[in-house]
């Protein structure tokens, strides 16, 4: 039997159309698709950003605090203006109504120099006005310079906080950006596991190590918020950073130190100590190399500290790694 030539197109194109149904139904692994990185690939480049990040933060952190003196000067200075200028005023005021009183009564030519609403305008004429008080015109010379003064100061706390606000600003979008890739990080951790976000209300745990004095106190509280996690800028209660652990242990036993890293180890220029296992006390502070980090010596070869993102405050053994990372100590 013969078929025709639309019926033997028809069974050439079977095999043709089951090929290309079958590639459509069966998966296959796209020849792009990179590979999922380990856990440790994902750890060392998630630390290579800490890294990076940790200096940017740390620049941030001081601009903040920098940021934060300026304000509070600006203000005591603009308020202190305040006052001493309602001073001036009020004194400007008696001796106008003083001044007024005399010409109405016949003793004097320019009212207008009584109306002037500044006064060194009023000052100008003042030697003409034989019948105002010595004592009244040079307190009102002495508030007038006073003000013109505390004006001059006033503007350059006002022009050294928009300089810091401007730091401040710059150095935001920069831990905006290094942020951005933190993120990325934090889920790429979260996917594989390793991701451990802390509890905020953790109590940590004893300290059981051989400190005493203020030092005790210092690791007393920096072990009660082991578990707590990392958090950039952190400075407690629920979270902290490096430098925000160390500092608010410090401050539990009545010490006032720095905010930041850098801070805390230009603070502690005269304060150094041998970096090896027999000068260290518990509670030295720890840097490491480029003062990106910083922990809490916790004696026994022991430290403390908030690590980075994605990990909470804990205890680490002093090891081989440490220690090629240590670029000195601290003692407050």
């Amino acid at each position: 039997m013969v078929m025709s030539g639309i019926a033997t197109r028809f069974v050439r194109m079977v095999p043709a159309t089951g090929l290309a149904i079958t590639a459509l139904l069966v998966p296959r692994a796209s020849a792009s698709a990179e590979p999922q990185p380990t856990i440790a690939e994902a750890k060392a480049k998630l630390k290579k950003l800490n890294d990076q990040a940790g200096k940017v933060v740390d620049e941030y952190n001081l601009a903040n605090v920098r940021w934060k003196e300026a304000k509070k000067r600006h203000d005591q200075l603009n308020a202190a203006y305040n006052r001493q200028y309602e001073t001036v005023e009020a004194l400007r005021g008696n001796l106008v109504t003083m001044a007024v009183s005399s010409y109405q009564f016949g003793g004097l030519t320019g009212p207008g120099l009584f109306l002037a609403e500044d006064p060194r305008v009023l000052l100008s004429g003042i030697s003409t006005v034989t019948q105002l008080s010595t004592g009244q015109a040079e307190a009102l010379r002495t508030f007038d310079s006073a003000t013109r003064t505390l004006r001059e100061q006033r503007d350059k706390a006002k022009d050294a906080l928009a300089a810091t606000d401007t730091a401040r600003d710059k150095l935001a979008r920069q831990k905006t950006k290094t942020q951005r890739l933190i993120d990325e990080q934090t889920k790429l951790l979260r996917r594989l596991g390793a991701f451990r976000a802390g509890d905020p209300n953790s109590t940590g745990k004893p300290y059981t190590g051989p400190a005493s004095g203020n030092a005790r106190l210092v690791l007393q509280f920096a072990y009660a918020q082991i578990g707590k996690p990392y958090q950039w800028g952190g400075e407690g209660p629920g979270s902290y950073d490096c430098s925000g652990l160390s500092q608010a242990a410090w401050r539990a036993a009545g010490v006032t130190i720095p905010r930041t890293t850098y801070e805390q180890w230009s603070w502690g220029a005269t304060r150094r100590v041998p970096l090896n296992l027999a000068e260290l006390r518990p509670g030295d502070l720890l840097f490491s190399k480029g003062l990106g980090h910083m922990g809490i010596y916790a004696g026994e070869g022991n430290m403390v500290h908030a690590p980075q993102t994605g990990d909470v405050v804990k205890e680490v053994a002093l090891d081989d790694y440490w220690w090629g990372r240590l670029l000195g100590a601290v003692r407050p």
